[in-house]
């Protein structure tokens, strides 16, 4: 919804069975003539997160309604399927272009979203790191024990720790503000470093509480870093050269990019 919020490139749209999703006759025209959302029904369906619906426009992808909304100051875009049921975080990316297409495009600020960062500033000391620590090649990885994007993505990054012995996996913890419980369950993983605790994070498993102060300004740092250098949500990737990838990729392909393929 905001810069920290989990971006994930490519998604699934869930197909809700409601009267509400589609007309039983068919949609071939005009989308807006049979699906309405009003700014204040919206904002009842969003009570729960505390955000200010701002407007409410159809997406540039048919089955979607795309909202702009405010917290904290900070304007961002958030959708809500036909059928009123789901929320979805994230953009909505041109296969041809591959670039962010937007409904509110012209209602947002507009900036350049940076495509490479220096590395020596990465926060690297608040990092767990799998694989070899002592690779000489690495690679920075900003996600949210509770995305599920970032769920799948871990899981390629075990397999990536196998199949390229010389690479250390820079873990960024980086806690979304749409996933209340990522926060402490990343303090809690930075406190102890275990990789055996960064695994049941993912895998939705009880972990235990956060219990050192220190830990809270460890986290900030990261989502302070990530947030003045372009980095919107998770997961994304930063290559050895400070490149940033946003969004995951499979083990096999992340090896050949930092073999430079």
């Amino acid at each position: 919804m905001f810069k920290e919020l989990c971006i994930a490139v490519m998604f699934t749209i869930v197909l809700v069975s409601s009267s509400n999703a589609m007309p039983k006759e068919g949609c071939g025209g005009d989308c807006s003539s049979c699906h309405k959302l009003s700014e204040k029904e919206a904002g009842e369906l969003l009570k729960k997160i505390g955000v200010n619906v701002k407007s409410v426009k159809q997406s540039p992808s048919h089955g979607l309604f795309e909202l702009l909304v405010e917290k904290d100051n900070k304007q961002g875009i958030v959708y809500i399927d036909y059928g009123k049921k789901h929320l979805m975080q994230g953009m909505i990316v041109s296969l041809e272009t591959m670039q962010q297409v937007s409904a509110h495009a012209q209602d947002l600020p507009q900036s350049k979203q940076p495509t490479s960062l220096d590395v020596s500033k990465i926060p690297v000391d608040k990092a767990v790191i799998m694989g070899n620590p002592k690779g000489s090649i690495k690679i920075y990885v900003f996600t949210d024990p509770e995305c599920p994007y970032c769920r799948t993505g871990h899981a390629e990054l075990k397999k990536l720790a196998k199949i390229a012995p010389d690479v250390a996996i820079h873990i960024m913890l980086l806690p979304l503000p749409m996933h209340p419980a990522a926060y402490d369950k990343s303090r809690a993983v930075l406190e102890t470093k275990s990789i055996d605790l960064l695994d049941n994070a993912f895998e939705g498993k009880e972990i235990p509480k956060p219990t050192k102060d220190g830990s809270k300004k460890e986290i900030d740092e990261i989502v302070k870093f990530a947030n003045e250098n372009g980095i919107n949500g998770t997961p994304t990737l930063v290559m050895p050269d400070g490149t940033i990838q946003v969004g995951m990729r499979d083990a096999e392909t992340m090896k050949k990019m930092l073999e430079g393929k």
